[in-house]
């Protein structure tokens, strides 16, 4: 009696794992909607359409003739306001700005959330707004986790002039195994390729097509990475994994002592410093530089 109770606990565990690896994938990609407030004092609100089916909302912010417009997306189960405080100081230095949800967050469309990979349409599709919108402006644009991954996961390099990548992971593999041990314990670390199985039934790709690593190279524009010294989702080493598989021109700024957060409040008054640099750099810069710049 004893062995058959066993047995059958066995089986109940062999069954219930499956289904709950199944349903904790399920919620990872499932929509995160929001309501959007009235958009802030001097912006529009705006919607296009993306390749990946979905239609795209968010806010622009037309700036000064002549200084750049850059385009700011959220990280993973966040939306437009995300990016807002980042978008005020860029505002008040003269830039234009596009804000927007990614599909399946905010008030965009989207049946789920792809990791980067149907994201990396809805950056394409956000350019190629701005380019039709501010035709003569040079273009720049900043991803959070997930929106930076979405940038370099796009089939051809995004027709951008400078680029900022926070907190971007390598990899899926390491993204999702990170986070697993990060809220499981490492004892969670082989249920990984379980939740990687799911991309096929649910996206028809694999992990490996998942890879900002592999695409870093062949982003030609000046980029500057900026993570976190303690940062557990992304530790610091494939950080540096990833920055190293990079082309020149490039940087690297390590905000000491926070981990996988929102590193404009962590660090304000040297975010914005560092970051205005390098736009000011890369955006506005003189004629003569530009051809060297592209």
């Amino acid at each position: 009696m004893r062995t058959k109770r066993l047995w059958m606990a066995l089986t109940l565990s062999l069954i219930g794992l499956p289904a709950a690896i199944w349903l904790a994938g399920t919620v990872l990609s499932w929509p995160a909607r929001a309501v959007m407030p009235a958009p802030p004092d001097g912006a529009a609100a705006v919607e296009f359409n993306s390749t990946s089916g979905t239609t795209i909302r968010g806010w622009l912010f037309a700036g000064q003739a002549g200084q750049g417009v850059v385009l700011l997306l959220h990280g993973v189960r966040a939306n437009r306001l995300e990016t807002s405080s980042r978008a005020a100081f860029l505002r008040q230095a003269g830039y234009g700005v596009l804000q927007i949800d990614q599909q399946a967050h905010g008030e965009s469309s989207g049946q789920q959330i792809t990791f980067g990979y149907l994201e990396s349409r809805d950056a394409q599709a956000a350019l190629q707004f701005l380019q039709s919108r501010l035709p003569n402006e040079r273009l720049g644009a900043l991803g959070i986790s997930l929106g930076g991954a979405a940038i370099c996961l796009a089939e051809e390099p995004l027709p951008l002039d400078a680029l900022i990548l926070e907190m971007v992971y390598p990899d899926l593999h390491r993204a999702v195994e990170n986070r697993v041990a990060r809220y499981l314990g490492n004892w969670a670390r082989p249920l990984t390729p379980l939740l990687e199985w799911q991309l096929k039934p649910r996206l028809g790709i694999g992990a490996e097509a998942l890879r900002p690593i592999d695409h870093v190279a062949s982003l030609a524009y000046p980029k500057l990475f900026i993570v976190g010294e303690r940062d557990r989702h992304t530790p610091l080493n494939e950080s540096q994994e990833l920055f190293n598989a990079a082309s020149a021109p490039k940087e690297l700024w390590v905000v000491k002592d926070v981990q996988h957060e929102n590193l404009h409040a962590k660090a304000t008054g040297e975010y914005e410093q560092r970051v205005l640099k390098f736009f000011a750099e890369t955006l506005r810069a003189p004629e003569d530089k530009r051809a060297q710049v592209r």
